[in-house]
């Protein structure tokens, strides 16, 4: 059996940002998007001096955060331990991780047993003619079919963890998604060396951009922002409705996410701190979400004072198609990304960072410690029948040695000694999240998608 989907042109990382890729010009969108604009606002019910409002109101509310921010630095990231996990978070915790959209987990895999997996990855990688970015100093590996990923991404700690934050979201119709049932959605892997420069990946969301306005269903995720007024302040980023319908690849573009992904994640593999070329994020969930979503209908006043509304140009500032959502502080000032990016304060090899799929994030130009800063990329994905459609899929390029459906093409591992194979999956749970046993119905709300789920994945 071979993949249901057309596989991706082969590359690399770089092929998702526009700042992985020196002195790329951004051309001008074409007429159409001036007309999306109005189009946008029509369907959604605003009114010209509802947006007006709502812009002015998020204005506001974002002098006062991103202050906070900035006094708080790295306090400002939700830090819980694997034992609150296993407890239940509390409501006080859940909180600070829905108002943030981040949260880091310690403790959750050994620390021995994550530097073991590091081990293992570098005799693979010197075994095989790998491919990464930059070519010529890798940092960022094209690997997704070894035997250490799939034991972190099937590891019983991980598996909890990440049931228990997919917990944090809901879905009103009740039938849509399972949210204590975490699949396994293959991505890379990055070692990056001490005094590395490369690998530097700037504000951005990932999982599209102009199509955030450009697909009807996507848009209505913000439709309470879109509406203008105080809707903004009832957005819950928390809520499904939508997003399983959402279109995030308009332009089929490698490492594109066509899955319904809750949190984007990595399970460290080195102790890492501030300034050694790790994650940063902006800790402001719902009150960013809003302003990059109206930021494309305004532009600054012609003598530098107040904000204007602008249907009349085509600009989405930051947004490629093809490409995630790019944020600067030219493209989105108040924001004051150049003070509000929040680098993840220390962590240790098991650790767990998970970060919401709306949040900003961004990688440290610089790494400036001693040892590697190393990770594998493990988000959290609930089971959806798109979800259980798409790990068919990946189910089988993994049997072949191939890349996953979603990331650039070509031959990949197939060739390589060592990789993994199905038989490298020891426990029900992770042959299960994996798609290579079918899901148990428990019965309750879920049994319906249970069943499409497995005749999705076995027929």
């Amino acid at each position: 059996m071979t993949t249901k989907r057309a596989a991706k042109q082969e590359g690399t990382i770089a092929d998702v940002f526009t700042t992985l890729s020196p002195g790329t010009e951004v051309a001008a969108l074409p007429a159409r998007f001036a007309q999306l604009k109005k189009d946008v606002l029509a369907d959604m019910g605003a009114t010209h001096a509802s947006i007006v409002q709502a812009w002015k109101q998020v204005l506001t509310a974002l002098e006062e955060r991103t202050k906070e921010i900035v006094s708080l630095g790295g306090q400002v990231i939700p830090r819980v331990s694997f034992t609150d996990v296993e407890r239940g978070l509390s409501k006080a915790q859940t909180d600070d991780i829905k108002k943030s959209g981040v949260v880091v987990v310690t403790g959750a895999v050994p620390k021995e047993e994550a530097l073991q997996w590091k081990a293992l990855v570098k005799e693979y990688i010197a075994a095989n003619p790998v491919k990464g970015f930059p070519a010529n100093d890798i940092q960022v590996y094209e690997l997704y079919n070894t035997k250490p990923q799939i034991a972190a991404r099937t590891h019983p700690a991980i598996l909890r963890t990440q049931q228990e934050l997919l917990q944090l979201w809901h879905d009103p119709s009740n039938k849509h998604v399972s949210f204590s049932t975490p699949i396994s959605y293959f991505d890379r892997l990055r070692i990056r060396t001490p005094g590395d420069r490369s690998f530097t990946v700037g504000p951005h969301i990932d999982g599209g951009s102009v199509e955030r306005w450009e697909d009807p269903a996507f848009r209505r995720i913000f439709r309470r922002i879109l509406a203008g007024g105080a809707g903004w302040r009832s957005h819950d980023p928390f809520d499904v409705s939508w997003r399983i319908d959402a279109k995030q690849d308009l332009y089929n573009a490698p490492g594109q996410c066509s899955v319904f992904r809750c949190w984007q994640g990595w399970t460290s593999l080195s102790t890492t701190g501030v300034g050694e070329g790790t994650l940063r994020v902006l800790p402001m969930l719902s009150l960013a979400t809003a302003y990059i979503m109206l930021r494309p209908f305004f532009r600054p006043g012609p003598t530098g004072g107040e904000w204007e509304l602008d249907l009349e140009n085509s600009s989405f500032p930051g947004s490629v198609p093809g490409k995630g959502q790019e944020l600067n502080e030219e493209t989105h000032p108040h924001l004051r990304l150049g003070e509000t990016m929040t680098s993840i304060p220390d962590i240790q090899p098991g650790d767990q960072v998970y970060w919401h799929c709306d949040t900003v994030h961004s990688v440290e130009q610089l790494h400036g410690g001693q040892n590697d800063s190393s990770v594998f990329y493990i988000p959290a994905v609930p089971l959806s029948v798109k979800n259980a459609s798409y790990i068919r899929d990946q189910r089988a390029n993994f049997v072949h040695g191939l890349p996953a459906p979603d990331f650039p093409g070509g031959s990949g591992e197939s060739t390589f000694t060592g990789r993994a194979t199905a038989q490298d999956i020891t426990t029900s749970q992770g042959r299960r999240a994996l798609g290579f046993e079918p899901f148990v119905s428990r019965g309750g709300k879920n049994n319906e998608l249970i069943d499409a789920a497995n005749r999705v994945l076995f027929g």
